[in-house]
């Protein structure tokens, strides 16, 4: 099992290039079920999790072609084309699911396009129970029958679905993929109430209407979507990623250095790059490219809550957890979207920080330095946040357990080495 050894203590410069979305890809990808026609996605990151999409839907009927890499090596910015034909078992199964949550996306695009689907209960990282009933409970007000058995969820809709009112109690980004999915190819008109707002929202939805898809209101918390009968192909280039933008950002300031990032957009990360000056880092942006850079020797503590977009995002809590340990005076960082999410704070804590948590909120209190240590991952954000730590802390940090960083980050020792960092990858 693989691990990431970093000797910190080295202001970072340099430029870095962001890549695609993961969060963005993978409903664009769950999308390719709703047409038989030609879906060429571009800009897809190469990560764990892409792959273990792709691999679903090549189980579920969908024949795909590597289109070719973009510079780089083809390490970043592939193109793929993906054509949807009738599996033979509309069963995504365990073996696959249990990997990754996002692989409950297909579920949608499948009943909505042949009537049923059998979907196992989703894993991935152990950050909170993340039901799956919003899901379930929109596609029901779409005339979906569903019934749990053996750990799989059955969906079943003989007629097609009909267009409803979902209005959904809380705020689901997954759940709002699923029903504005299945909802193209509803009989009628469907409204989604307290929908989602996330960019990786919009995009899908843009993704959709390339493909002939019927929907209003894309950007807002209420979306109207008109079903048609069948969707066609269509050319889509993902977003760049906001989280991967993020924490390079968050690198940039815990180290004092001053590093560019490119081919990204900052209007994604208003909330980010507000806490980020705050500290007293600077962050400009120009024609796709942000320049972060410290502009003060001491860092100043910021009280942060997380919040459903364009709230601070909860995947860029433990990065900024990090940046706040070694912060003048004390900060509170609030999380409200998952329970669970404080698993980092042992292994910040070991590292010489002084953290402490009560209930749903972390009080930190900054330190002037922080000691390397090995240390366990845990999720995905998990890990990075101590990778960031291991960047400003004294000495030697080995993190374990990398697979978590895997899913979501695409050559991160080779982008922060570039840099200037002493990490490296060492093969387990």
């Amino acid at each position: 099992m693989d691990s990431i050894r970093i000797r910190g203590g080295k202001p970072l410069h340099g430029s870095i290039p962001i890549g695609g979305a993961k969060n963005a890809a993978l409903p664009l990808l769950a999308s390719s079920l709703l047409t038989s026609e030609t879906l060429t996605l571009s800009n897809l990151p190469h990560l764990a999790d892409i792959t273990t999409m792709v691999h679903l839907l090549g189980e579920l009927g969908v024949s795909i072609g590597m289109l070719g890499d973009a510079p780089n090596g083809g390490h970043v910015g592939r193109t793929l084309s993906l054509n949807g034909h009738e599996p033979k078992d509309k069963t995504a199964p365990y073996d696959l699911v249990r990997t990754m949550r996002a692989s409950v996306l297909v579920l949608g695009p499948l009943v909505a396009r042949w009537g049923e689907a059998r979907v196992s209960l989703p894993g991935g990282c152990a950050i909170g129970t993340r039901p799956v009933d919003l899901h379930l409970s929109a596609l029901e007000t779409l005339g979906a029958e569903i019934t749990l058995e053996e750990g799989y969820v059955r969906a079943v809709a003989p007629n097609g679905l009909t267009g409803g009112h979902v209005m959904f109690p809380s705020v689901s980004v997954g759940a709002t993929e699923n029903i504005l999915m299945a909802a193209t190819l509803a009989k009628g008109v469907t409204q989604i109430s307290n929908a989602a707002r996330e960019p990786e929202i919009s995009d899908l939805a843009n993704c959709l209407v390339a493909m002939g898809a019927q929907i209003e209101g894309i950007g807002t918390d209420k979306l109207t979507v008109t079903g048609i009968d069948a969707l066609h192909g269509a050319d889509y280039q993902v977003i760049p990623d906001r989280i991967e933008t993020g924490t390079y950002a968050v690198a940039a300031a815990i180290t004092g250095g001053d590093i560019t990032l490119t081919g990204t957009r900052a209007d994604m990360l208003d909330s980010v790059f507000d806490v980020l000056t705050k500290t007293g880092t600077e962050v400009t942006a120009e024609n796709g490219h942000i320049r972060v850079q410290r502009t003060s020797n001491a860092l100043k503590g910021v009280d942060i809550m997380t919040e459903p977009f364009p709230g601070f995002p909860t995947d860029m809590q433990a990065q900024m957890m990090a940046l706040m340990s070694v912060s003048d005076g004390a900060s509170m960082i609030t999380e409200t979207i998952f329970e669970n999410r404080f698993m980092h704070v042992p292994e910040l804590n070991r590292m010489g920080a002084d953290i402490n948590v009560h209930g749903a909120s972390a009080i930190v209190r900054g330190v002037p330095k922080l000691s390397g240590a090995p240390l366990m991952a845990t999720d995905l954000r998990a890990s990075v946040s101590l990778v960031l730590a291991g960047l400003a802390a004294e000495g030697e940090t080995l993190v374990n357990r990398v697979y978590h960083l895997d899913r979501g980050y695409e050559r991160l020792e080779e982008k922060l080495a570039a840099c200037g960092a002493d990490i490296e990858r060492v093969s387990g």
